[in-house]
Formats: structure tokens, C-alpha cells, sequence
């Protein structure tokens, strides 16, 4: 699996580092999406505004998969998939996908870090020189 994350946010860096030290077999490739080469060329054409939306993991068959989804496959692939297990209980489900879909709005705002729409505009600027 390949999952995109945001470099730039230290919760996301954390997050990532915990399943990385626990990706003993390496079946996780890591992608900051902060990075200033991120190409979505080569991610399936997810695009910067997308991935720094939501987090995104592409399966080893080319599946997209985001959110809440992505993060039961990384830890399901660390061997943890029993602590994700509950997001996908079909009464717990919507309640995780709700608090996912507001934290991903206000991430950027609890850590510190410019809007979406402001980075996304900083990108281009950096690209455009």
C-alpha cells in the first residue's frame, strides 16, 4: 500500500511515524504530500488539494481508498487491524466516518497550519517560479 500524507502537520508526521516503526515487513510505501516534488502523476492522479483534503492510501491492486478506509488498511497491514476494527462495525461506522470528515476540515486550523485553499494557492505560486 502507498499512502499519501501531509509532511507538513505534525499530528499526520506523528501518526505516520507510529505505523511506520510498527511496519516491520515494509508493506507501506510513505508519500509526504507536502513535499515540493509530490507529482499526482504518479499517485493515480490524486491531486495536491485532494490528498491535503483527506488522507489517501492506494492499494497494491490500484485501489483508492481514503479516509477512515485508509488508515483500517495501514493498520490492518501493521499487524494492528483489531484497534481500527470498530470504525467498520455497521452502527459505529457513520459515527467514525462523520468525526473523520470534520477533523479533516479542521486539522488544519487546530495545528497551527494555513487554510487549505491558502497553502494550495502557496503551491502553485511555488511551482509557477
Amino acid at each position: 500500500m502507498t499512502l499519501l500524507f501531509d509532511g507538513g502537520c505534525p499530528l499526520c508526521q506523528r501518526e505516520i511515524s507510529f505505523i511506520s516503526s510498527r511496519d516491520k515487513l515494509n508493506n507501506i510505501s510513505f508519500v509526504d504530500i507536502d513535499a515540493p516534488d509530490y507529482d499526482s502523476g504518479l499517485y493515480c492522479g490524486i491531486s495536491y488539494r485532494e490528498a491535503m483534503g483527506r488522507i489517501h492510501g492506494i492499494t497494491d491492486k490500484g485501489d483508492i481508498v481514503k479516509d477512515v478506509q485508509a488508515f483500517r488498511e495501514a493498520y490492518s497491514l501493521v499487524g494492528l487491524g483489531w484497534f481500527y476494527a470498530p470504525t467498520s462495525w455497521p452502527l459505529l461506522r457513520p459515527l467514525f466516518d462523520k468525526f473523520y470528515e470534520i477533523w479533516s476540515h479542521w486539522r488544519f486550523n487546530v495545528t497551527g497550519r494555513p487554510s487549505l485553499d491558502q497553502l494550495c494557492k502557496d503551491r502553485e505560486l511555488t511551482i509557477n517560479k
